[in-house]
This record gives C-alpha cells, structure tokens and sequence, in this order.
C-alpha cells in the first residue's frame, strides 16, 4: 500500500502534478548506450529472445558487481557513497559535472524517474522513442551520452539508467523494454515506510539483489517526494513486491 506518514502527508493529486512537472523536466534527459567491445561467447550465452536488445552479458557482469555491493556494506553508508557504487555496479561512471546528453550522471537514481539500470547492445544504443513510451519525450536520444559514461570493462553494449515510467504496466511499457527491447539489469525502488529511507535493487523479475539504508538519514536522500513518487509508479507491479514486504515488517 501507499503508506504516508500524518507529518509528511502529500495527497496522491499532488504527487501526480508533481510527477507531470518532473516529466516534462526529465524528458531531456532519459539516456541509454554503447561501447565497443571485443567478441563473444556462443550465441546461445548472449541473445534474450524475449528482448533481444538486452547486452547479456553485460547484464550478467552488473549482477555480479551488484553481489559485491550487496555484501561490502557501501549501500548503507552515506547516501552519495551508496549511489556512486550502485553507478559502478551498473557500469556507469559518477560524471556528475558533464553535460545533459553527453554522459551526465548526476540524476541518476536520484530522482523518482531515472532508476532503472538498462545494459543495452551496440546496435540499438541509438533508438529513439516513436512515441510508444508514454510521458518520454519523442525522440529520447541517449546514444552518446550512454557511449560516454559506460564503463567498458564489462562487456560490449552499454549500461545507462533509463526512466521507469510505465514500468507498472504488464508487460512493463518503459524506455528500457519499449525503446531499447531490454530488460532491465536492476531497479531502485524507495520503500513505502513512515520516512521512505530504504531502498532495494530489485532485477526484471522483481527479485530482490541489494538493501540499503543510507547512514546520513532521509535529509541526505532524493527529497521525500521524489522517493514517495518513485514507489507509486511501481505500486501494483512485480517491481513493488519486495519494498511492500520490507514496509510490512518495520
């Protein structure tokens, strides 16, 4: 359920305008990629048949990197600590300072929207969304900025955090899966507690990979409602399974 806490108490009206302003903020900025690597195990290790723009093995090394995260303890430190190792468990650089569309990252799960961990091929790095993504900007052109950040020691394709909107819909109706054909590596999903301040990292079928919970409190978090939004359009899907659970039992 959509828990609101009495003292921080937003109607779910507000959150909807706020999410429509967001949108159309965010819309320049819903990036995804490539990097060229060298070559390739069998077929058979390499294609999703469902969504055959995934970059799997690239998909398959994040998941590993996000094992690492998950035990190390990173995820429940300081919160700007926590989300530089979840770029790098993504093979994402932290490129906080460089422009929008040429390999920022500094809005990377750090708001509702841009939290999905999207590994996509080469070849389709440079799709555009017709149209087919509702409240994503017609167009949607990430290539360079996806070629820029990808870190390439993980594989051909790239990594970019592409935007969840549409993401509670079956099947999912979002950048990652519409507009590249790809699954999605991860997903950082804020839980619906009385402050919002755990996340999870949830893969495409919804099973949980990492916990956090950032030592220097909800201050230092995305504001409330950018992690209260972030949980509503995930409400209802397999993506907000986990997060339920967790609220359920604190």
């Amino acid at each position: 359920s959509f828990a609101l806490s009495r003292s921080n108490f937003i109607s779910q009206i507000s959150l909807l305008s706020f999410a429509a302003q967001r949108s159309n903020a965010s819309n320049t900025e819903c990036n995804a990629s490539s990097t060229d690597k060298e070559a390739t195990p069998p077929l058979s290790q390499m294609y999703d048949a469902q969504y055959p723009g995934t970059a799997v093995q690239r998909l398959k090394a994040v998941h590993e990197r996000v094992k690492v995260i998950a035990a190390d303890g990173t995820l429940n430190g300081p919160w700007e600590e926590a989300r530089r190792r979840i770029l790098w468990a993504g093979g994402l650089r932290d490129l906080p300072d460089a422009a929008p569309g040429a390999g920022y990252t500094g809005h990377s799960f750090n708001d509702w929207n841009h939290v999905d961990l999207t590994t996509m091929n080469d070849e389709i790095a440079d799709n555009q969304n017709d149209g087919s993504v509702k409240g994503i900007a017609v167009g949607n052109r990430l290539g360079n900025g996806i070629r820029v950040a990808s870190l390439p020691e993980l594989g051909s394709g790239g990594s970019w955090s592409t935007c969840a909107m549409g993401c509670n819909q079956d099947p999912p109706n979002d950048v990652a899966h519409i507009q590249f054909r790809s699954r999605i590596a991860f997903k950082l999903v804020w839980v619906p507690n009385e402050q919002y301040d755990t996340f999870v990292l949830v893969d495409d079928d919804g099973k949980l990979l990492a916990k956090g919970k950032p030592s220097d409190g909800p201050d230092a978090l995305p504001h409330l409602r950018e992690r209260m939004m972030n949980f509503k359009i995930m409400e209802g899907s397999k993506y907000a399974s986990v997060a339920e659970q967790i609220a359920k039992e604190t």
